[in-house]
């Protein structure tokens, strides 16, 4: 008697889903990186501008100084003191000369404190300080 046995066949893995679940993970990972910004660790509310003006894009990314009050003052998004300011703005234009600085202060900081860091922008050299605004919501 002969029995009819069927023959297996070889398992198989379907690439093409494969391919498919790749191709959507890439695009996925390529938008998601290509919306990341630079967040400032400090939330600085700006004080609002008829008159500002956009600048053009510069070539570096400034040396950004923000101040948001007395004890939060960040240079390029490391924590200073006012006290410190000047020997750290000298030590970084050593470095990079050609750097370009822009201020950025919270509305709400104290105009002395901002004073004080313009002193220690003008004993470390630099001039032409632009400072960053928002325009003004027309009303």
């Amino acid at each position: 008697m002969r029995f009819y046995t069927r023959k297996r066949r070889a398992p198989s893995i379907i690439i093409v889903s494969l391919i498919d679940i790749l191709a959507i993970l890439l695009i996925f990972f390529i938008v998601t990186t290509t919306f990341q910004k630079k967040q400032p660790q400090l939330q600085i509310n700006l004080p609002e501008s008829k008159t500002a003006e956009q600048s053009p894009a510069e070539k570096s990314d400034p040396l950004v100084l923000r101040i948001k009050s007395s004890e939060e003052i960040t240079l390029d998004e490391k924590a200073v003191t006012i006290d410190t300011l000047t020997a750290t703005l000298i030590s970084l234009r050593e470095k990079s000369p050609d750097r370009p600085i822009a201020m950025q202060a919270d509305r709400d900081a104290p105009f002395g404190v901002v004073v004080k860091a313009l002193d220690a922008l003008k004993a470390a050299g630099v001039k032409n300080i632009p400072a960053f605004t928002q325009p003004q919501d027309a009303k």
